[in-house]
């Protein structure tokens, strides 16, 4: 039997309790525990979603971290490099200096790149350059064909004109320790300086034990000649310096200079028992010289300043042997040039010229 309620009424007839849904009062009873588990659960999400949170910031600053270390462990790589590009610098710095130094202080004080020389330097051997570039013409006039010079120029016959840059050529070949080739050269210096200019002569002495030991000289292997008149080429073979049975090697001759002095330097220019001699000069393939021109003897204990110093005294045995052998080889370099400069080619010059 269906029962019906209306609210305000009580129990039905009988006494039964009302069954089904159940009493307000039982439902009232109910919602409160029902409404308190809401909050629970979402203070429940919220820590969970905050503790989320939480661990993916924990996460995010160890990223950070070792990415910094990561960066910080790159810079200092890098710096270590550095410093060690900079350490190995410094060290081969050290060394090149250390190197340099040891050479400068252990190479004798009176030894060139080339020879060994006790010669003048500094504002000496500028004194001692002038005195022998700058002979007065006068004095070589009053010297003219000198005394003591024992070989003229050779006329070569039929020779093909040696020329260089549209001038003469005249070759020189020699060698440091050569005591004829440190005679020689004072003359050649006396003569080109009056056709041109030259620049970078240094002194060297010859051998040490050759005949005419240590006679005062120059050498060409690091002088330049300019003229307008002449080409100058010089090969100085050897050093004055010891090696084994002969000379340390300074220069080589081209194949052109040594076919020059095979040819040259022969029979029937000079005897064959001194073909090859040195010093050999070659005029243009015009003239040649074969030896000295006159006895290193008189050099011999002579400074260097002394020697040039003596060149302007026409009376000294010096100039006689020196200045007149330049006139000859200056009579020869006129024939070459065509009498060119007059200052070179002077009357006393030209004459010299017929007796060649």
């Amino acid at each position: 039997m269906m029962v019906n309620r209306q609210p305000g009424l009580g129990a039905p007839s009988g006494g039964l309790p009302l069954t089904g849904t159940g009493s307000r009062r039982e439902l009232a009873g109910r919602r409160p525990a029902v409404t308190a588990a809401g909050p629970m659960m979402r203070e429940a999400r919220l820590r969970h979603a905050m503790g989320k949170a939480s661990r993916a910031k924990r996460d995010g600053t160890r990223r950070e971290r070792i990415a910094a270390q990561q960066a910080a462990a790159r810079r200092a790589e890098v710096r270590n490099k550095v410093l060690m590009f900079t350490g190995v610098v410094v060290v081969i710095i050290a060394l090149v200096v250390g190197f340099v130094t040891y050479a400068l202080v252990s190479k004798p004080h009176s030894s060139t790149a080339s020879g060994v020389s006790n010669g003048p330097v500094g504002t000496a051997l500028a004194s001692v350059v002038t005195d022998t570039t700058s002979v007065p013409a006068s004095t070589l006039d009053t010297v003219g064909a000198g005394s003591g010079v024992t070989a003229l120029p050779v006329a070569i016959k039929n020779g093909s004109p040696l020329t260089s840059g549209g001038k003469p050529e005249m070759l020189y070949i020699g060698a440091q320790y050569c005591p004829f080739c440190a005679a020689e050269r004072w003359a050649m210096v006396v003569a080109l300086s009056r056709f041109g200019t030259f620049s970078g002569l240094s002194t060297v002495h010859s051998s040490s034990t050759d005949e005419f030991p240590n006679t005062s000289t120059w050498t060409f292997d690091k002088a330049t000649y300019t003229s307008q008149y002449l080409t100058f080429s010089s090969v100085e073979t050897e050093t004055n310096i010891p090696s084994g049975s002969s000379y340390t090697t300074l220069q080589t001759p081209t194949s052109a200079q040594q076919a020059l002095l095979d040819k040259y330097d022969a029979p029937p220019y000079v005897p064959s028992a001194d073909a090859g001699a040195i010093p050999f000069v070659d005029f243009g393939n015009k003239y040649m010289i074969s030896g000295a021109s006159y006895s290193p003897q008189v050099l011999q204990g002579k400074s260097w300043a002394t020697i040039a110093s003596a060149l302007k005294d026409p009376t000294s045995p010096i100039a006689k042997a020196v200045d007149g052998t330049a006139n000859y080889m200056t009579a020869t370099i006129c024939k070459l040039t065509g009498n060119q400069p007059a200052t070179a080619c002077t009357p006393v010059v030209k004459q010299l010229e017929t007796k060649l």
